[in-house]
């Protein structure tokens, strides 16, 4: 008896990022060996969360270099909404411009429909970035169970590494006690 495996409809746009990033040619230092002056692709999950633009933030400051072009990757239920569409666009344009004035490093979009965890490991399949960078809400292992949590499924199920942030107080979190 042989498992049938269903193929989901991939379906995604391309955010056009703003003209007003400089076009910058591929740095050619010479101490730079050729392997990093090439770059790496890194890929971020991004919404309109607090905890998403943590995870954005360390990702640029800490991880990202010279040459490395960031992906940023929106998941959606569905792309016929025009106004997610439209406010995704205008939150990509501004991490865009941050990344370049932070990390100097080129920065593509795409918005994805479907499932948020599925998406992004397809995602992360199509591109082979050298890591997946996203955010989570901190909840506990119980609660990311029960309740589900993308960033719990791409850890199982994504074949790049994912690199999961989990907020602290440096993100704004207050604690209750």
């Amino acid at each position: 008896m042989e498992t049938l495996m269903e193929e989901e409809e991939y379906n995604w746009r391309e955010v056009v990022l703003p003209s007003l990033l400089p076009v910058v040619p591929s740095p050619e230092l010479d101490r730079e060996t050729g392997e990093r002056r090439r770059g790496r692709d890194i890929m971020i999950a991004v919404d309109h969360g607090p905890n998403s633009k943590h995870a954005f933030d360390w990702a640029i400051t800490h991880l990202c270099r010279l040459a490395d072009t960031v992906h940023l990757v929106f998941a959606i239920s569905s792309l016929k909404n025009q106004i997610v569409y439209d406010m995704t666009q205008v939150l990509m344009e501004k991490l865009a411009v941050e990344a370049f004035e932070v990390a100097m490093v080129r920065t593509k979009a795409r918005i994805v429909e479907g499932d948020a965890g599925k998406a992004i490991c397809k995602e992360a399949e199509r591109l082979k970035p050298a890591a997946v960078v996203m955010g989570t809400r901190g909840r506990s292992l119980i609660q990311s169970v029960i309740q589900g949590s993308v960033s719990e499924y791409c850890f199982h199920n994504c074949k790049t590494a994912p690199i999961i942030i989990v907020p602290g107080k440096e993100a704004g979190e207050t604690s209750v006690l």
